[in-house]
This record gives C-alpha cells, sequence and structure tokens, in this order.
C-alpha cells in the first residue's frame, strides 16, 4: 500500500489543523490506520489510531481535542487536532498496519511537517 499525507502547515497555539493521508493500492479497509509524530530529537510516537472496525486510540498528549477518522469509500483516514500547542510540533507520519499469518506489516507515509508557533 502507498501513502500519501498531506495538511500540514505552520499553525498558532491554539489553532487546529487537519491531516489527511490518501491510501492505494490494496484493500484499504483491511488496515487499521494511525498517525505518528517525531520532533526534533524523540522517538516516533502514536498520536492516534483506527481499526478497520473503527475503533479508535489517542495518545493522552492529544486524547479530548483530536479526531481520527477514515473513509473506506475514498481510501482516507485523516486526523483533526483542535487547540495546537508548540509541543505538536513534529513530523506527522501516517500508518497502515496489518496483521497476516506471516506477522504485521507496517506502511508508512512520507510525512508532513507540522509547526505550531507560540
Amino acid at each position: 500500500v502507498q501513502l500519501q499525507a498531506s495538511g500540514g502547515g505552520l499553525v498558532q497555539t491554539g489553532g487546529s489543523l487537519t491531516l489527511s493521508c490518501a491510501a492505494s493500492g490494496s484493500v484499504f479497509s483491511k488496515f487499521a490506520m494511525g498517525w505518528y509524530r517525531q520532533a526534533p530529537g524523540n522517538q516516533r510516537e502514536l498520536v492516534a489510531s483506527i481499526t478497520s472496525g473503527g475503533a479508535t486510540n489517542y495518545a493522552d498528549s492529544v486524547k479530548g481535542r483530536s479526531v481520527i477518522a477514515r473513509d473506506n469509500v475514498k481510501n482516507t483516514v485523516s486526523l483533526q487536532i483542535n487547540s495546537l500547542k508548540p509541543e505538536d510540533t513534529a513530523v506527522y507520519y501516517c500508518n497502515a498496519a496489518i496483521s497476516t499469518d506471516l506477522g504485521r506489516t507496517n506502511y508508512w507515509g512520507q510525512g508532513t511537517l507540522v509547526t505550531v508557533s507560540s
């Protein structure tokens, strides 16, 4: 599966941003989708995920101010983050994961930079 992330940019503190990831090349609905982020000097961390069945999970740092959603017709997954903080500044990566008899396979998009100015 190929993933193309978009929607990053420069946002002021308190603003909102919606990231979008378009998937192609496989059966999108079978994949668990997620958004990860990596700030300079930090490890990549999970921001939010959504299973093939629609169950969602959020990191504590964004819980209550973000929404992940998927559209299995358009093969897209989005992440809206509200009340942005400078600590949300990072490169955000789209992830697709699927488990088979051979194990779990992850696919990554190219990343999109989000910068929150104080």
